[in-house]
């Protein structure tokens, strides 16, 4: 079991999680990675907590935007500074199990998977369980990814070599879907049944936002990111509708 994982960390005002989100890697029991934190010019203390870090772990790399660009802008650029053979993702407020790297590298060698995800957990803002646990299919192909995010983006790896450099359009919602529905085209995504990862809701995810509006952010998605016709967009979006209700109620488990 070998070869680098470079993480893929775009970070913007998190200076109160980040630190957290950092340690969760440090403790990781796989040594062999790199952490690309890309900076969209938070103005909170984000730099100077992750350059303390890096003091302290030069495998943290930091670069920061000349100007506010956005969640896919960032993702891009991080993309492009990855060097590793396997490629994950964690946003700058949520956190892995320290195991995680692992057994997510060996589920891919073991089985010669070239794309995996796995099952995660919701914490608070405080980092406290909310009782909320996700899951998934066993294998998600293109099908099934275009009807559904199956993945959460904390739980994502995939192999560089097969997949190659990945970069998407400037979308500003949805921006780590745009990135699966790439991926999806050169290889199926399985799953690995363990809880590794946890994700912080934060207040305003939580905030309830009008249905009209929470089914038409998936449309540029469709319509920009992979340049479908409007009928086309549409049609998809109103699919995804579908098929995230159906991820909600069959594989989404509360606490009782």
């Amino acid at each position: 079991m070998s070869g680098l994982v470079s993480i893929i960390t775009p970070t913007y005002n998190c200076g109160r999680f980040i630190e957290e989100t950092i340690r969760s890697v440090i403790a990781q029991t796989y040594r062999e990675w790199e952490m690309i934190i890309v900076d969209d010019c938070s103005t909170d203390d984000t730099r100077t907590i992750v350059e303390k870090w890096i003091e302290a772990d030069p495998r943290i790399r930091y670069f920061c935007n000349e100007q506010n660009s956005g969640a896919a802008i960032t993702r891009n650029f991080a993309l492009r500074q990855a060097t590793g053979k396997w490629i994950a993702f964690l946003d700058s407020d949520d956190l892995w199990a320290p195991d995680k790297l692992q057994k997510q590298v060996k589920f891919m060698e073991d089985h010669n998977y070239d794309f995996s995800y796995h099952c995660y957990e919701e914490i608070d803002e405080s980092s406290r369980p909310l009782g909320v646990h996700v899951g998934g299919l066993e294998k998600v192909g293109q099908l099934a990814m275009f009807s559904c995010c199956w993945p959460g983006c904390l739980t994502v790896m995939y192999r560089r070599e097969t997949i190659g450099l990945v970069q998407i359009e400037d979308i500003r919602k949805n921006n780590d879907t745009a990135l699966w529905l790439k991926v999806i085209r050169k290889a199926p995504c399985y799953l690995l049944p363990e809880e590794l990862a946890r994700y912080r809701r934060r207040a305003n995810s939580i905030t309830p936002k009008p249905l009209w509006q929470r089914i038409w952010a998936h449309y540029p998605l469709f319509h920009v990111a992979e340049k479908m016709n409007p009928i086309e967009a549409t049609f998809w979006t109103l699919l995804n509708v579908v098929g995230n209700g159906y991820k909600k109620m069959f594989y989404v488990q509360k606490d009782k």
